[in-house]
């Protein structure tokens, strides 16, 4: 067997089946290429579903974590450490919130996001114990966990992992009579994502965002932005919310948050919100490490400087420019997206997203799928408008074969 097939069925072999990668094996990568264990190169237009916005191997990134690898990895939050403090304070600074809590997975910060919209509920808001509700979108993409799961609609995700929690009100994304309606007194938090990346990219019509800010300050209700895929750079803005002009109550973060190098999640929000907790009341060994925020000192010190969302602002419009003349002409029904950020519904005559995604690997290629003949593009923010022009022109190819 070849090299890759030799890895390939070993992961078969010894690891559980919870995904379906695609049949190549990455050895190395650096910018927006990655190279497989037979010396192939491919070009990356996935990011690691955007945890690698910056790349792969930014040597900013990778020398922040060498040079605090060399110094302390790990105190727990048991002990005071030298890089917590700045960290907090530049992503509150980043987010024009106050206060952060720490995590690791993005999971994790909604996790968290929920226990803080539970806790704000009954202390502040004064909701009755055990009847606080959370309304969330339909075809949402938030984690896996089996709180998240309990409130998701996707049946690959949510099936035989009952009972679910309760607690969740789940309405059309989109729609802000239905959101109205689902409101009551019990009601503590929105939970959405500005753009719905799982579900293929899904732009909210223009005033939805600013429909949510408004009917959740009315009723006095958090609105919590799920910005682990949309936000630090993606969408041509910091965060997607921007580009209706909404601030969020809470913003949840992760992915490119760790740079691609290490995990790193935080939900961000006011002192008067994560002010609700108290020693000992929720927490993570790892959240906050050392290690952690060295190197999301440095992605926000990348992101101060508003390069990196320039630069998805310009090649977005590039991106979305060429995709949109693939569009209508048979083999493409219809592009979405914000900045380098993409979903392309693929004519289902020509295959599903998968077969799609196989065909561009073997134009060394790298895409994902999602539902049915959906396919996602989300290229590190780095990468060269020559590159992504090759990429394209591999795209149309398979599209026309």
């Amino acid at each position: 067997m070849s090299a890759t097939e030799t890895a390939i069925a070993s992961a078969e072999a010894h690891s559980a089946h919870n995904y379906h990668p695609l049949p190549v094996v990455v050895a190395s990568a650096e910018g927006a290429w990655m190279t497989d264990v037979e010396g192939r190169r491919y070009l990356d237009l996935l990011a690691g579903y955007s945890a690698l916005n910056f790349g792969h191997g930014n040597r900013r990134l990778i020398d922040a974590a060498k040079a605090q690898l060399e110094r302390v990895t790990l105190t727990s939050r048991a002990f005071h450490h030298d890089r917590f403090a700045d960290f907090c304070t530049r992503l509150a600074e980043l987010c024009g919130m106050e206060m952060v809590l720490p995590m690791n997975t993005g999971a994790e910060a909604v996790e968290t996001a929920v226990k803080t919209a539970r806790k704000w509920g009954y202390r502040v808001k004064g909701v009755p114990d055990g009847m606080a509700k959370i309304i969330v979108a339909s075809d949402n993409f938030h984690g896996r966990t089996t709180t998240i799961i309990s409130f998701s609609t996707d049946p690959e995700a949510r099936a035989d992992y009952g009972p679910y929690t309760p607690g969740f009100e789940i309405v059309p994304y989109g729609d802000l009579t239905a959101l109205r309606e689902a409101m009551t007194e019990n009601t503590v938090a929105v939970l959405i994502e500005p753009i719905q990346g799982e579900a293929g990219v899904l732009v909210p019509p223009a005033d939805y965002l600013p429909g949510v800010r408004e009917l959740t300050r009315e009723r006095n209700v958090l609105f919590i932005a799920d910005e682990i895929q949309s936000g630090l750079g993606r969408t041509g803005k910091t965060f997607a919310c921007e580009h209706e002009g909404v601030v969020p109550d809470m913003y949840v973060l992760g992915k490119a948050l760790g740079g691609g190098v290490v995990p790193v999640s935080a939900v961000v929000s006011s002192a008067d919100i994560l002010g609700v907790f108290k020693p000992g009341e929720h927490g993570s060994t790892f959240g906050g490490n050392p290690l952690a925020c060295a190197v999301a000192l440095e992605v926000i010190a990348m992101l101060r400087t508003g390069e990196y969302q320039e630069r998805a602002a310009e090649l977005g419009d590039h991106l979305h420019r060429e995709l949109g003349l693939l569009a209508g002409g048979g083999a493409v029904e219809a592009v979405r997206g914000r900045g380098l950020w993409a979903g392309i519904d693929i004519a289902p005559a020509l295959g599903t997203g998968r077969e799609i995604s196989e065909r561009l690997m073997a134009e060394r290629v790298l895409v994902k799928d999602t539902h049915g003949s959906t396919i996602r593009i989300a290229p590190p923010l780095v990468i060269s408008k020559e590159d992504l022009d090759w990429g394209l022109d591999r795209l149309r190819a398979v599209l026309s074969a």
